[in-house]
């Protein structure tokens, strides 16, 4: 790549008049030497399985087999429709996507690692939603992924996108970030600006641990994906409306690598630490033993459904 900070990326994109999107998939193309044409076909098909997992998150039963999730997505949908919300239809729209996604994950459906199967609700949540508002069309949002895929690859080769090595803030940080930054992009903001967007995102993000009740990627990992899916179009909306990010985003990705290293190990994945040793949690941990719930093995392949990296 011919980049490998946001600063760079930015800076690549300002210089030839390309967007985010628009830089990665050249590289990639370069880099595998593959047609673009088939690179941007490949990300299409990614994005037509976002969508499904949305239907199938918003129509069908989700029911985890744990039983602790399944249903959320549609309660929210039903509260958007019936009753005025706090925090408005556009947000709660996302917030219900994004579960819908994440139930989907859970109940061991179909879905796109964005970056972790652990967060792969925030994208789509935040995807779906705008196209709907906006009226645009797959390919403006599967070039959107491509912005998505640069961000989230210059954090993957300075800080963490695993929950197991960095915590939560790794996971939906990161899917927070790239979101915001794709949608800063997809909705005409300059390069500089999705930088600041990204900044702003996991500013907000740091210091999440991950404390996954039982090891499962459903509690509290799926109400968190609603909420990212939230944050990260406030990102947008701050940097779109000329809101900086004092620290550099790539700065704050360094602090994520940080903080990340800094955190205990019973706060990344283990299950030994935070919601998952509450007196709640451990009552669960110990109800799923009883009935013999298997726990789910950690997906090695970031496109395995059902798991998390």
């Amino acid at each position: 790549m011919r980049f490998s900070t946001i600063q760079e990326l930015a800076g690549l994109c300002e210089e030839e008049g390309l967007t985010l999107g628009e830089i990665m998939l050249q590289e990639q193309a370069r880099e595998s030497g593959e047609d673009p044409r088939h690179i941007h076909s490949r990300m299409a098909g990614y994005y037509s399985v976002m969508k499904e997992a949305v239907r199938k998150g918003l129509t069908e039963d989700t029911r985890s087999r744990s039983g602790l999730t399944g249903g959320d997505a549609r309660r929210v949908k039903s509260y958007l429709d019936s009753d005025p919300t706090s925090a408005g239809g556009i947000a709660c729209t996302a917030m219900a996507y994004a579960l819908a996604v994440s139930e989907v994950n859970a109940s061991m459906g179909r879905i796109v690692a964005t970056p972790t199967a652990g967060s792969c609700g925030v994208i789509p949540g935040v995807f779906v939603s705008a196209q709907e508002r906006f009226g645009w069309d797959d390919d403006h949002m599967t070039r959107g992924l491509f912005a998505a895929g640069a961000i989230g690859y210059v954090i993957a080769n300075h800080s963490f996108v695993s929950g197991a090595e960095g915590g939560c803030q790794a996971e939906i940080g990161s899917a927070i970030a790239m979101a915001a930054g794709a949608m800063t992009e997809m909705r005409g903001g300059r390069p500089s600006q999705a930088a600041h967007a990204v900044g702003l995102a996991l500013k907000n993000s740091l210091g999440l641990i991950c404390d996954p009740v039982g090891g499962l990627v459903e509690v509290p990992c799926i109400v968190r994906n609603g909420f990212g899916a939230v944050t990260a179009l406030a990102a947008s909306d701050m940097a779109l409306a000329g809101v900086r990010s004092v620290i550099p985003s790539d700065e704050v990705i360094q602090v994520m690598l940080e903080v990340g290293s800094a955190m205990p190990e019973k706060h990344r994945e283990t299950a030994k630490g935070g919601l998952a040793q509450t007196p709640t949690g451990r009552a669960i941990m110990e109800e799923l033993k009883q009935r013999n719930t298997p726990y789910r093995s950690r997906a090695k392949d970031a496109g395995q459904p059902g798991g998390e990296e």
